[in-house]
């Protein structure tokens, strides 16, 4: 098919400012992608078609610095029904299942406006999965936040939760875990990333792709008002001191409204009648309806006049670029409008049939008849800006060696001081006042919840064939000093450890969503972090048979210059066939063998134990074997699957002593174990070294796990024992897990309750 011509060309609206170097660059074009848009218009575009490039173009949405980087990932495996590409991945979990999830950042609007920039996050991720036929069952979230000493960090964390929360909690999903870190990098920049996991019959899944020539365009859901214009470029530039007069660029959402949307798109879907259905995200009707006509290769009419607006005054401009929130763009078949109508006023939202698909390949924008923007779609991706961009990679650095790093005394004093120490920094505290501002138990389902797992594990409803009792596991993971400190190294052990929480539940992991938070693409050693980083997900995600399914990328996350920590978070879901066969990681009773799986060396560096108690973030990061991690891991799942493990926690921030502590805060029961004789390991890198592919499993059989581990070849080694009301490691650490208990729990709340 070729491009028709241009028939109509666009008609300039009253008091339309002229184009000038200044207004191209606020709309975040550079010189030379103007001149890329002019020779593909071959005039002057209309200040509507200017915003339409701009938006499509923006980092945000067209992923110009990261494209090349991303086919990089391994995206494809047997069990993969739908990979990157589309609103969310999609995977197949057996009688007649699929798991649909994406993750997604709403960075800078938490920064500037956290309640809603959080909301409206979750919305968004929401939308998403919902979009594809799915019903969401869970939802977890990856916060970074600065320094706690930072002025705003307290008011930040406060928005954040309460958006989340009231969103989350608004929409009836359950909220069932996630990671919340502290780090003064994140000072000027939060990250905020968000996940939805739903659940849809594998032969109803629901795509973008338009097809029909004349099938109607309709608009569903809430109205569309002045809200999040220029969200998108918003997202694709560095925060300096102005950002807070970006307010108007935040989405302001309505969860309630967002339920009624979701019920209505489902009863929809149980018809015949869509062709295709796309949410209105970044870039709004901007990106939905050309994402839509370009993935069919068509093109689209749309008549804005008929868009449904909730403020006087708006023009073409506004329509298309704001980010209002609860929309949908749908392509119905013919003679399916009346259908679809009934159903969304029933569920009391706004339904406009607002356009019609063509053949020539074109958007062209309407408004009271004349037409406002008439731009070809298949430049608008074929000549999208792709950028090779320079890039330096991360030298590993040097080795510590842990017997050169100072152990916490001589005494027993010194060393419950350490431990309390690192139970109570900012980021291994609980995180219990959070998550108990979410819903983690509506609809039912929620098997293993926050701070009780290394995953959280959601029963999956009964298929209609089905006779197994499901469960999912859903983990967000990542160690952004890891991967500061050697970029490859950290991007591999992200997906690693992803791959351990859901292991350490039972369940098989299967796919991976990525948020990839990072710094000014354009500074040669941040593109060599996000290199480095994809270089080393890769290497885990084949090693593992762990594929990239769908995922986000965040750039600019900067401030006056100073980037983020780079944070390659890595969402995961797994699959676990009887639910009853899984395991958390609460130790709950005594007399259970405490066993080490994995080799421990003592690695020290980037470790947590280095940062709070010596003031020192150095050193390589522990290195990732993934042979190790797959076999190690293998052993873990086939012993939980024997019925011979009671819990089970892998080893990670803080080492063997943080993993062991947090089992018995967990489920309410001590131990006493001891360094096993003959480790040639310093007893302050035994315990809090970070080395990987390393579980602690508590069971009742553990003679059994031992002899299995050796004839796996898979190193373990009995510990000690579970029992009594107090931690204690012979001749180290003796301590009431109240004492202990009462630190970890008591300062998130009482940071939160300071007054300044």
């Amino acid at each position: 098919m070729t491009i028709a011509a241009e028939k109509n060309p666009p008609v300039k609206l009253p008091n339309e400012p002229q184009i000038t170097p200044q207004v191209v660059a606020e709309h975040g074009l550079a010189p030379d992608e103007y001149e890329r848009l002019l020779k593909i218009m071959g005039r002057e575009p209309t200040m509507v078609e200017l915003g339409i490039f701009s938006a499509m173009w923006s980092e945000h949405c067209s992923y110009k610095s990261s494209k090349v980087w991303l086919k990089k990932l391994p995206t494809r495996a047997p069990w993969v029904i739908q990979g990157p590409g589309e609103n969310a991945g999609v995977i197949d979990i057996g009688d007649g299942q699929a798991a649909i999830f994406k993750m997604e950042s709403h960075n800078h609007p938490s920064y500037i406006e956290p309640y809603q920039g959080a909301a409206t996050g979750v919305g968004g991720i929401l939308r998403d999965v919902f979009t594809m036929g799915a019903r969401p069952i869970a939802n977890i979230n990856a916060l970074r936040f600065g320094d706690p000493a930072h002025p705003k960090t307290r008011h930040l964390v406060s928005g954040v939760v309460a958006g989340i929360g009231g969103y989350g909690n608004c929409m009836g999903i359950p909220t069932v875990g996630g990671e919340t870190n502290f780090h003064a990098a994140y000072n000027g920049n939060i990250l905020v990333n968000a996940m939805t996991v739903g659940v849809a019959a594998s032969d109803r899944i629901f795509y973008a792709a338009a097809a029909g020539v004349g099938n109607p365009l309709v608009y569903v859901g809430s109205r569309t008002g002045r809200d999040g214009i220029h969200g998108a470029t918003m997202a694709s530039t560095e925060f300096n001191e102005d950002s807070e007069e970006k307010r108007p660029t935040v989405q302001v959402g309505d969860p309630f409204v967002e339920k009624l949307l979701l019920e209505a798109c489902l009863e929809l879907m149980a018809t015949d009648a869509i062709v295709a259905i796309q949410d209105m995200g970044a870039a709004g009707l901007t990106s939905s309806s050309f994402e839509m006509a370009a993935k069919g290769g068509l093109g689209v009419v749309v008549e804005l006049d008929k868009v449904p607006m909730r403020e006087t005054g708006m023009n073409p401009y506004e329509l298309m670029l704001s980010e209002s929130q609860e929309r949908m763009l749908i392509v119905l078949k013919p003679g399916r409008e009346e259908l679809a109508r009934r159903i969304f006023e029933k569920w009391e939202l706004d339904f406009a049939v607002i356009g019609h698909l063509t053949d020539t390949e074109r958007m062209v924008l309407t408004w009271h008849g004349d037409v406002v923007a008439n731009i070809p779609i298949p430049p608008l991706v074929t000549e999208a800006p792709v950028y090779e961009r320079p890039w330096t990679l991360t030298e590993l650095p040097p080795v510590l060696d842990a017997g050169k790093v100072p152990a916490p005394g001589s005494s027993m004093a010194d060393w419950n001081a350490s431990l309390i120490k690192l139970m109570s920094c900012p980021d291994l505290a609980s995180k219990a006042w959070i998550w108990r501002q979410y819903d983690h138990l509506i609809m039912g389902n929620t098997s293993i919840r926050p701070q009780e797992g290394d995953a959280a594990l959601v029963r999956v409803p009964k298929a209609p064939t089905g006779t197994s009792h499901k469960g999912l596991a859903i983990t967000s993971d990542c160690t952004p000093r890891y991967v500061q400190a050697h970029p490859e190294t950290g991007g591999r052990q992200a997906v690693a450890e992803a791959w351990r929480n859901i292991t350490a539940t039972g369940a098989l992991p299967l796919a991976v969503t990525d948020n990839m938070n990072f710094g000014n693409p354009q500074k040669p050693e941040i593109m060599g972090q996000f290199a480095g980083a994809i270089m080393g997900m890769a290497e885990a995600c084949t090693a593992l048979e762990f594929p990239v399914v769908s995922g986000n990328v965040s750039l600019y996350n900067e401030t006056e210059g100073r980037p983020i920590l780079p944070t390659p978070t890595i969402g995961a879901v797994g699959v676990i066939e009887d639910i009853t066969h899984a395991v958390g990681s609460r130790l709950t009773q005594g007399g259970l063998a405490i066993i080490l799986i994995g080799e421990t060396e003592g690695w020290l560096g980037q470790s947590l134990y280095l940062r709070e108690l010596h003031g020192r973030e150095e050193g390589a990061p522990p290195p990732v074997d993934l042979a190790v991690e797959r076999r190690n891991g293998n052993f873990v799942r086939r012993q939980i699957w024997a019925g011979r493990v009671d819990a089970c926690h892998d080893l990670s921030d803080g080492g063997l002593l943080v993993a062991l502590t947090e089992m018995c805060l967990a489920g309410g029961t001590g131990v006493t174990i001891r360094q096993p004789a003959g480790t040639g390991i310093p007893s302050h890198a035994f315990f809090y070294g970070e080395d990987q592919a390393r579980y602690l499993i508590a069971s009742g059989s553990g003679d059994d796990i031992l002899e299995a581990a050796r004839r796996a070849g898979v190193p373990a080694v009995l510990l000690g024992y579970s029992g009594g009301a107090s931690l204690t490691v012979e001749g180290l650490v003796s301590l009431p897990l109240a004492e202990i208990r009462q630190a970890h729990e008591g300062w998130l709340p009482a940071y939160m309750d300071t007054v300044e």
